[in-house]
């Protein structure tokens, strides 16, 4: 067993790279009956499958979709939590393979996998039974995106050897607020400043917005209720009141709050509330209904701008 959460970046290339890389890893997990979760693209799952035809045990491997998992960064976590919780009991380890990052990832989207892949080492900190092996296609991805998962990985393999990374950031650094800055809104970006009275004309006004973007209406609701869980909260927290903007991208609708507040949480949103927990379910549930949600928090002010797909 090993003594701490191993979090390892498999740095590979091509299709070929990727099963020269991955397969031992599977393989041993298989030899010592280990528990494992592949969360990859549908094309990896099937050619793993393949591989493993005809080898006994496969039975003890559960697959997912990371496309399906892993749209929004954001949910990701909870899915290895829920794996990691269920297994690592009955078992002295358990292993996964997840590819959050891949080519075609929207910049936005790009962000907050990279973050993700940081806020792994926090989230499973102390899970000395948890193996997770996080593949990276050098021949595909942007070189600044391989030496980013150099430094949100304290292990690295490469060309079949295993080290550590020396540029690893660190849980302190991946502890602090995170304050990457975001891409100014356009200018045909509309506000409404908001309080406690006037959260239902914020509701409606993002309503309107959702209608002209052609949202389905369940979309709309989604996006609704997750506004309004994030601007209650600036109502609650954020110093009484804050600044919501909505605009149109070709791609999203975009609604951003931005308060006064502290997220002082690196994993806000990320980690299930307990069932008796009173508070933190407002960016819990944004991430479970927005594509995606992005969370910064600055000297004096803190922004999360949450984004649903456009028809």
């Amino acid at each position: 067993m090993t003594a701490q959460f191993d979090h390892e970046a498999l740095l590979y290339a091509g299709d070929d790279g990727f099963l020269d890389g991955a397969m031992p890893f599977v393989l041993e997990g298989l030899e010592a009956d280990e528990p494992m979760l592949l969360v990859l693209n549908a094309d990896k799952i099937e050619s793993i499958k393949g591989e493993l035809n005809g080898n006994g045990g496969s039975d003890q491997i559960l697959f997912a979709d990371m496309a399906e998992v892993g749209a929004n960064p954001a949910r990701i976590i909870p899915a290895w939590r829920r794996f990691v919780d269920e297994h690592s009991g009955e078992h002295g380890l358990v292993r996964g393979i997840g590819e959050p990052i891949w080519r075609g990832r929207t910049p936005d989207e790009l962000v907050e996998s990279q973050r993700h892949e940081e806020l792994l080492n926090l989230a499973f900190s102390g899970e000395s039974s948890f193996r997770l092996l996080c593949p990276y296609d050098t021949a595909a991805l942007h070189d600044d995106v391989i030496e980013e998962a150099v430094r949100s990985h304290p292990f690295v393999i490469e060309d079949g050897v295993r080290r550590s990374s020396a540029a690893f950031r660190g849980l302190s650094a991946i502890s602090s607020p995170f304050d990457e800055p975001l891409p100014a809104p356009p200018a045909s970006v509309q506000a409404l400043q908001f309080d406690a009275e006037s959260l239902a004309e914020l509701r409606q006004l993002v309503a309107t917005r959702a209608a002209d973007a052609g949202l389905k209406p369940s979309r709309a609701n989604d996006l609704v209720l997750a506004v309004n869980e994030v601007a209650t909260n600036s109502v609650r927290h954020g110093g009484g009141l804050g600044m919501l903007r909505v605009w149109m991208g070709t791609r999203w609708l975009v609604c951003e709050i931005e308060d006064e507040g502290w997220i002082g949480d690196p994993l806000v949103g990320r980690e299930e509330p307990a069932s008796d927990q009173s508070g933190g379910r407002g960016l819990w549930i944004a991430n479970q209904v927005c594509d995606l949600v992005q969370v910064r928090t600055f000297a004096a002010r803190s922004l999360v701008r949450l984004h649903l797909r456009r028809p």
